[in-house]
């Protein structure tokens, strides 16, 4: 089964999820991940940073957290992926990208580290942020929210 769950807050605009869909299965499909059950929940800083205390003890924002719900060693992907849509109109106006661009970065971090990717390290983060690049290449990143 692929399966791709998309919410989000109703105070913000969402990403069309149709493109959600299609992004999450190219990132998955390239790592040979044939079934997945995927929610990916846009949102804003105050639960992202709620969910950083909880899980991670860090007070801090963020832009993206994914929670891999059963065991990495198992073939299939059972997942939840947490986005901040403001930190990520924050990030593209620090990398100078443009925001759509931005989000769709994100999904593709979550999706890595899902499949078991890490950015611990700089090598680590240095790695993600070349397999994040890969993955946006030739993906139009434009009209990617609801009108």
């Amino acid at each position: 089964m692929q399966h791709v769950e998309v919410e989000c807050d109703p105070s913000l605009s969402s990403p069309k999820k149709e493109i959600v869909t299609k992004l999450v299965s190219k990132v998955f499909y390239k790592y040979k991940i044939e079934t997945y059950e995927v929610s990916i929940i846009f949102a804003g800083d105050k639960l992202l940073t709620k969910l950083k205390k909880e899980f991670f003890k860090k007070n801090q924002l963020t832009d993206v957290i994914a929670f891999r719900l059963n065991n990495y060693n198992e073939p299939n992907i059972d997942g939840e992926i947490y986005i901040s849509l403001p930190r990520a109109e924050e990030n593209s106006k620090c990398y100078k990208e443009p925001y759509s661009k931005e989000v769709l970065r994100l999904i593709i971090h979550g999706c890595l580290h899902l499949i078991g990717f890490d950015d611990n390290t700089k090598k680590e983060k240095e790695k993600m942020t070349d397999l994040e690049n890969k993955n946006l290449e030739n993906f139009d990143h434009e009209n990617i929210f609801e009108e």
